[in-house]
Protein backbone atom coordinates (compact mmCIF):
# COMPACT_ATOMS: atom_id res chain seq x y z
CA UNK A 1 0.00 0.00 0.00
CA UNK A 2 2.98 2.34 0.54
CA UNK A 3 3.85 1.72 -3.08
CA UNK A 4 0.38 2.92 -4.07
CA UNK A 5 0.92 6.17 -2.13
CA UNK A 6 4.42 6.74 -3.49
CA UNK A 7 3.21 6.42 -7.08
CA UNK A 8 0.49 9.06 -6.89
CA UNK A 9 2.81 11.85 -8.02
CA UNK A 10 3.98 9.99 -11.19
CA UNK A 11 2.56 10.94 -14.63
CA UNK A 12 -0.54 8.98 -15.65
CA UNK A 13 0.09 6.40 -18.35
CA UNK A 14 -2.68 6.53 -20.97
CA UNK A 15 -3.23 5.04 -24.42
CA UNK A 16 -1.60 8.12 -25.92
CA UNK A 17 1.67 7.54 -24.01
CA UNK A 18 1.82 3.73 -23.78
CA UNK A 19 0.77 1.57 -26.67
CA UNK A 20 -0.66 -1.92 -26.59
CA UNK A 21 -3.12 -3.60 -24.30
CA UNK A 22 -6.89 -3.30 -24.40
CA UNK A 23 -9.14 -2.01 -21.64
CA UNK A 24 -10.02 -5.54 -20.64
CA UNK A 25 -6.36 -6.47 -20.28
CA UNK A 26 -5.70 -3.36 -18.22
CA UNK A 27 -8.68 -4.05 -15.96
CA UNK A 28 -7.46 -7.60 -15.41
CA UNK A 29 -3.94 -6.39 -14.65
CA UNK A 30 -5.26 -3.73 -12.25
CA UNK A 31 -7.49 -6.25 -10.48
CA UNK A 32 -4.61 -8.68 -10.10
CA UNK A 33 -2.35 -5.96 -8.73
CA UNK A 34 -5.02 -4.72 -6.28
CA UNK A 35 -5.67 -8.28 -5.10
CA UNK A 36 -1.95 -8.83 -4.50
CA UNK A 37 -1.61 -5.58 -2.56
CA UNK A 38 -4.69 -6.08 -0.37
CA UNK A 39 -3.89 -9.77 0.21
CA UNK A 40 -0.42 -8.77 1.38
CA UNK A 41 -2.10 -6.45 3.90
CA UNK A 42 -4.57 -9.18 4.95
CA UNK A 43 -7.60 -7.33 3.59
CA UNK A 44 -10.11 -7.80 0.81
CA UNK A 45 -10.31 -5.56 -2.22
CA UNK A 46 -13.22 -3.12 -1.72
CA UNK A 47 -15.92 -2.94 -4.37
CA UNK A 48 -15.87 0.15 -6.57
CA UNK A 49 -16.77 1.11 -10.11
CA UNK A 50 -14.07 0.67 -12.73
CA UNK A 51 -14.31 3.81 -14.85
CA UNK A 52 -11.86 4.72 -17.62
CA UNK A 53 -10.40 7.41 -15.39
CA UNK A 54 -9.98 5.13 -12.35
CA UNK A 55 -8.53 2.36 -14.53
CA UNK A 56 -6.00 4.78 -16.04
CA UNK A 57 -5.00 6.05 -12.60
CA UNK A 58 -4.78 2.58 -11.04
CA UNK A 59 -2.87 1.27 -14.07
CA UNK A 60 -0.41 4.09 -13.57
CA UNK A 61 -0.07 3.20 -9.86
CA UNK A 62 0.42 -0.47 -10.72
CA UNK A 63 3.08 0.35 -13.32
CA UNK A 64 4.98 2.60 -10.90
CA UNK A 65 4.60 0.08 -8.05
CA UNK A 66 5.89 -2.79 -10.17
CA UNK A 67 8.85 -0.70 -11.34
CA UNK A 68 9.74 0.27 -7.77
CA UNK A 69 9.26 -3.32 -6.57
CA UNK A 70 11.60 -4.53 -9.28
CA UNK A 71 14.18 -1.89 -8.32
CA UNK A 72 13.83 -2.84 -4.64
CA UNK A 73 14.31 -6.52 -5.52
CA UNK A 74 17.48 -5.66 -7.43
CA UNK A 75 18.84 -3.73 -4.44
CA UNK A 76 17.81 -6.52 -2.04
CA UNK A 77 19.51 -9.15 -4.22
CA UNK A 78 22.64 -7.01 -4.29
CA UNK A 79 22.58 -6.73 -0.50
CA UNK A 80 22.05 -10.49 -0.15
CA UNK A 81 24.96 -11.14 -2.50
CA UNK A 82 27.20 -8.78 -0.54
CA UNK A 83 26.10 -10.39 2.72
CA UNK A 84 27.00 -13.81 1.34
CA UNK A 85 30.40 -12.49 0.26
CA UNK A 86 30.96 -10.98 3.71
CA UNK A 87 29.97 -14.24 5.40
CA UNK A 88 32.33 -16.17 3.13
CA UNK A 89 35.14 -13.71 3.83
CA UNK A 90 34.41 -13.90 7.57
CA UNK A 91 34.59 -17.70 7.40
CA UNK A 92 37.98 -17.56 5.63
CA UNK A 93 39.33 -15.03 8.15
CA UNK A 94 38.02 -17.15 11.03
CA UNK A 95 39.71 -20.21 9.55
CA UNK A 96 43.01 -18.31 9.18
CA UNK A 97 42.80 -17.05 12.76
CA UNK A 98 42.07 -20.53 14.04
CA UNK A 99 45.03 -21.93 12.10
CA UNK A 100 47.42 -19.41 13.68
CA UNK A 101 45.94 -19.94 17.13
CA UNK A 102 43.96 -16.70 17.31
CA UNK A 103 40.47 -18.16 17.48
CA UNK A 104 37.97 -16.17 19.52
CA UNK A 105 37.65 -18.97 22.06
CA UNK A 106 41.40 -18.94 22.74
CA UNK A 107 41.69 -15.19 23.20
CA UNK A 108 41.37 -13.45 26.59
CA UNK A 109 38.05 -11.81 27.28
CA UNK A 110 39.56 -8.31 27.37
CA UNK A 111 41.07 -8.84 23.90
CA UNK A 112 37.70 -10.02 22.57
CA UNK A 113 35.98 -7.03 24.16
CA UNK A 114 38.55 -4.65 22.67
CA UNK A 115 38.16 -6.22 19.24
CA UNK A 116 34.37 -5.94 19.55
CA UNK A 117 34.72 -2.27 20.51
CA UNK A 118 36.97 -1.66 17.49
CA UNK A 119 34.44 -3.38 15.24
CA UNK A 120 31.56 -1.36 16.67
CA UNK A 121 33.49 1.89 16.27
CA UNK A 122 34.36 0.92 12.69
CA UNK A 123 30.68 0.30 12.00
CA UNK A 124 29.76 3.63 13.54
CA UNK A 125 32.41 5.39 11.45
CA UNK A 126 31.21 3.48 8.36
CA UNK A 127 34.65 2.06 7.53
CA UNK A 128 35.34 -1.44 6.22
CA UNK A 129 38.43 -2.24 8.28
CA UNK A 130 40.11 -1.37 11.55
CA UNK A 131 43.33 -0.01 10.10
CA UNK A 132 44.72 3.05 11.88
CA UNK A 133 44.73 5.03 8.63
CA UNK A 134 41.03 4.29 8.11
CA UNK A 135 40.25 5.46 11.64
CA UNK A 136 42.32 8.63 11.11
CA UNK A 137 40.56 9.40 7.82
CA UNK A 138 37.17 8.77 9.42
CA UNK A 139 38.04 10.91 12.44
CA UNK A 140 39.29 13.67 10.15
CA UNK A 141 36.01 13.53 8.25
CA UNK A 142 34.09 13.69 11.53
CA UNK A 143 36.22 16.64 12.64
CA UNK A 144 35.46 18.46 9.40
CA UNK A 145 31.78 17.72 9.83
CA UNK A 146 31.94 18.86 13.44
CA UNK A 147 33.62 22.10 12.35
CA UNK A 148 30.93 22.64 9.75
CA UNK A 149 28.22 21.90 12.30
CA UNK A 150 29.84 24.28 14.80
CA UNK A 151 30.01 27.03 12.17
CA UNK A 152 26.41 26.43 11.20
CA UNK A 153 25.47 26.35 14.86
CA UNK A 154 27.24 29.67 15.48
CA UNK A 155 25.51 31.15 12.44
CA UNK A 156 22.12 29.90 13.64
CA UNK A 157 22.87 31.22 17.14
CA UNK A 158 23.75 34.64 15.71
CA UNK A 159 20.61 34.65 13.58
CA UNK A 160 18.59 33.57 16.63
CA UNK A 161 20.01 36.48 18.65
CA UNK A 162 19.18 38.86 15.81
CA UNK A 163 15.65 37.48 15.56
CA UNK A 164 15.30 37.67 19.34
CA UNK A 165 16.36 41.32 19.27
CA UNK A 166 13.91 42.03 16.46
CA UNK A 167 11.22 40.21 18.44
CA UNK A 168 11.93 42.26 21.55
CA UNK A 169 11.78 45.48 19.55
CA UNK A 170 8.58 44.34 17.89
CA UNK A 171 7.04 43.50 21.28
CA UNK A 172 8.10 46.89 22.65
CA UNK A 173 6.66 48.62 19.60
CA UNK A 174 3.45 46.61 19.92
CA UNK A 175 3.19 47.53 23.60
CA UNK A 176 3.71 51.20 22.76
CA UNK A 177 1.10 51.05 20.00
CA UNK A 178 -1.39 49.34 22.32
CA UNK A 179 -0.80 51.98 24.97
CA UNK A 180 -1.19 54.74 22.38
CA UNK A 181 -4.37 53.12 21.07
CA UNK A 182 -5.80 52.90 24.59
CA UNK A 183 -4.94 56.55 25.19
CA UNK A 184 -6.55 57.56 21.92
CA UNK A 185 -9.65 55.55 22.78
CA UNK A 186 -9.79 57.34 26.14
CA UNK A 187 -9.50 60.68 24.34
CA UNK A 188 -12.37 59.90 21.98
CA UNK A 189 -15.16 60.96 24.37
CA UNK A 190 -13.55 64.31 25.37
CA UNK A 191 -12.71 65.03 21.74
CA UNK A 192 -16.28 64.24 20.71
CA UNK A 193 -17.56 66.64 23.38
CA UNK A 194 -15.09 69.29 22.23
CA UNK A 195 -16.16 68.73 18.63
CA UNK A 196 -19.81 69.16 19.60
CA UNK A 197 -18.90 72.37 21.44
CA UNK A 198 -17.00 73.65 18.43
CA UNK A 199 -19.90 72.67 16.21
CA UNK A 200 -22.30 74.64 18.40
CA UNK A 201 -19.94 77.62 18.50
CA UNK A 202 -19.52 77.41 14.76
CA UNK A 203 -23.28 77.59 14.33
CA UNK A 204 -23.40 80.63 16.63
CA UNK A 205 -20.53 82.27 14.75
CA UNK A 206 -22.25 81.58 11.43
CA UNK A 207 -25.42 83.20 12.77
CA UNK A 208 -23.41 86.19 14.04
CA UNK A 209 -21.69 86.44 10.68
CA UNK A 210 -25.03 86.63 8.91
CA UNK A 211 -26.20 89.24 11.47
CA UNK A 212 -23.04 91.35 11.05
CA UNK A 213 -23.23 91.08 7.29
CA UNK A 214 -26.84 92.31 7.42
CA UNK A 215 -25.80 95.20 9.68
CA UNK A 216 -22.89 95.98 7.39
CA UNK A 217 -25.20 96.09 4.39
CA UNK A 218 -27.65 98.31 6.32
CA UNK A 219 -24.86 100.72 7.35
CA UNK A 220 -23.53 100.74 3.82
CA UNK A 221 -26.99 101.62 2.46
CA UNK A 222 -27.33 104.33 5.13
CA UNK A 223 -23.96 105.83 4.23
CA UNK A 224 -24.94 105.80 0.58
CA UNK A 225 -28.14 107.66 1.43
CA UNK A 226 -26.32 110.37 3.39
CA UNK A 227 -23.78 110.82 0.63
CA UNK A 228 -20.80 109.16 2.27
CA UNK A 229 -17.89 108.65 -0.05
CA UNK A 230 -14.68 106.72 0.54
CA UNK A 231 -12.77 110.04 0.49
CA UNK A 232 -14.33 110.91 3.88
CA UNK A 233 -11.97 109.01 6.09
CA UNK A 234 -11.03 109.38 9.74
CA UNK A 235 -8.38 111.98 9.07
CA UNK A 236 -10.78 114.18 7.12
CA UNK A 237 -13.38 113.89 9.88
CA UNK A 238 -10.79 114.88 12.48
CA UNK A 239 -9.79 117.92 10.42
CA UNK A 240 -13.46 118.89 9.98
CA UNK A 241 -14.03 118.56 13.74
CA UNK A 242 -11.05 120.78 14.46
CA UNK A 243 -12.23 123.26 11.83
CA UNK A 244 -15.66 123.26 13.49
CA UNK A 245 -14.08 123.98 16.86
CA UNK A 246 -12.18 126.88 15.33
CA UNK A 247 -15.35 128.24 13.78
CA UNK A 248 -17.24 127.89 17.06
CA UNK A 249 -14.40 129.69 18.83
CA UNK A 250 -14.46 132.53 16.31
CA UNK A 251 -18.23 132.86 16.23
CA UNK A 252 -18.73 132.61 19.97
CA UNK A 253 -18.12 136.38 20.62
CA UNK A 254 -20.51 137.28 17.85
CA UNK A 255 -23.14 134.93 19.25
CA UNK A 256 -22.67 136.38 22.71
CA UNK A 257 -23.10 139.92 21.35
CA UNK A 258 -26.22 138.94 19.48
CA UNK A 259 -27.66 137.31 22.59
CA UNK A 260 -27.06 140.55 24.53
CA UNK A 261 -29.07 142.43 21.96
CA UNK A 262 -31.96 140.08 22.55
CA UNK A 263 -32.15 141.31 26.17
CA UNK A 264 -32.68 145.02 25.13
CA UNK A 265 -36.22 146.43 25.15
CA UNK A 266 -37.79 147.00 21.78
CA UNK A 267 -37.50 150.47 20.28
CA UNK A 268 -40.82 152.31 20.45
Amino acid sequence: MNEMISGVGEPVVTDATKGGGSNAARIAEVKAWLAAQFNAAGKEVPDFEYTPRSIAHLYNLATVSQAKTQAANIVANDFRQKAAEYRSQAARIREILENVGLAQESLPSNVVASAQVLANVANLLNIRDTELSSFLVAMGDISLRKTGVDEERAKVHKESKTLLEYTRKAIARLTYLKRTLAQLEDDVAPCDAQMENWKTNLGVMASKERQYMQQYNNYKALLNRVGYTPEINHGVLVEMAEHRKDLEKKTKPILDTLRSYQDLPPVS
